[in-house]
């Protein structure tokens, strides 16, 4: 449910007004290629002053001005001025807006040169040369559609299998603890801590590696998001990785005495956890001591294969850093629960003792 509001992955039709001080043939032009684009919706003004309380208001993301004379200025060969003016308050409009205005500018500039130069007798291979003399051929990789919910929605799909997890299981253990079942479970287990561990954590595994794989089926299928590596890969790093959060939950849930508290720690857990993984903004910005706590939850180095696998088609071989990076964090877990796990025994063998006495 949470995904479906990223279905359409993109934003279209935001609201641009225009104020067309110029009213020529190359300013109509501009103005028809900018409201045919998929992105920009048109709003006329009559002036600055009416378009800027329109964005004041709300009702448009911008105001896009187009100078007195631009037309006589690009055929003089003259450098022509228009200026836009664009509320970056909200980050997706503004970003789209300015890039889809710079091409259609680009685009139309070109245009008109190259018309002029063709007037002067230019051959078309002469006067495309002399309208633009480097031809950048701009292919992007992987995202090509350059959508938000294309990048958003892989890793937001993780991060719910991994909360969802870890607060089902921080919870579980905690509850545990609450009602004194862990010295049970423990004699159930014939006094062994690693067949404890297993026999709780096994449950967990089998159902959240379906959940892994229905959004990696379905989910993505219904949002429209490629898997463009292999599924054998992406179910093992999945399968570490949730074996990782499994055993990081019990850890967790292990320093609670109330189920509730544990409930409301965690639930606040998932944005923080989302910003420090590197996955909002580049790992290599992050500051060091932020650095050094992502290193630490098994969530940065998955969501890096993960999107690796998902989005660019990479392998286990291709993130192997990564894998060791989750492998490790998984024994040291590992090791810091069976010690947390004996050393809450131990405490309440002896507060029972000094009850008995």
């Amino acid at each position: 449910m949470y995904g479906s509001i990223y279905l359409n992955k993109g934003e279209e039709k935001v609201k641009l007004a225009l104020i067309d001080n110029d009213g020529t043939a190359v300013s109509r032009l501009l103005t028809d290629q900018l409201n045919a684009t998929p992105m920009i919706e048109i709003i006329p003004a009559s002036n600055i002053s009416e378009a800027q309380e329109k964005m004041y208001h709300g009702e448009v993301e911008g105001y896009f001005y187009i100078q007195k004379d631009l037309e006589k200025y690009i055929l003089s060969q003259k450098q022509a001025n228009v200026n836009l003016v664009l509320n970056a308050s909200r980050f997706l409009p503004s970003s789209d807006l300015l890039s889809t205005v710079t091409k259609v500018c680009l685009t139309v500039g070109a245009g008109v040169r190259k018309t002029y130069f063709n007037k002067q007798g230019m051959g078309e291979d002469e006067s495309m040369k002399m309208t633009n003399p480097i031809n950048m051929d701009y292919r992007p990789l992987y995202n090509s559609s350059m959508t938000y919910g294309s990048f958003l929605l892989p890793g937001l799909l993780a991060i719910i299998l991994q909360q969802t997890l870890l607060i089902g299981v921080a919870a579980g253990f905690t509850s545990e603890r609450e009602e004194n079942k862990l010295s049970q479970l423990y004699q159930i287990s014939g006094f062994n801590i690693s067949k404890l561990i297993f026999g709780k954590a096994i449950l967990y595994l089998c159902i959240f590696m379906i959940f892994g794989m229905f959004f990696t089926i379905v989910n993505f299928s219904v949002f429209g998001v490629t898997v463009r590596g292999s599924f054998l890969d992406l179910a093992f790093i999945t399968a570490v990785f949730i074996s990782s959060v499994i055993i990081l939950g019990m850890l967790i849930g292990s320093f609670f005495r109330s189920k509730l508290f544990a409930f409301q720690v965690l639930v606040f857990s998932s944005y923080p956890i989302f910003l420090i993984t590197g996955y909002s903004m580049p790992y290599q910005s992050l500051p060091s001591a932020i650095q050094v706590m992502s290193d630490l939850l098994p969530t940065s180095p998955f969501l890096k294969m993960y999107i690796s696998i998902v989005q660019a088609g990479g392998s286990l071989v291709d993130n192997i850093n990564s894998v060791i990076h989750l492998l490790i964090l998984l024994l040291i877990l590992l090791v810091l629960l069976i010690l947390r796990i004996q050393y809450i025994l131990k405490h309440d063998r002896n507060s029972r003792k000094r009850e008995d006495f």
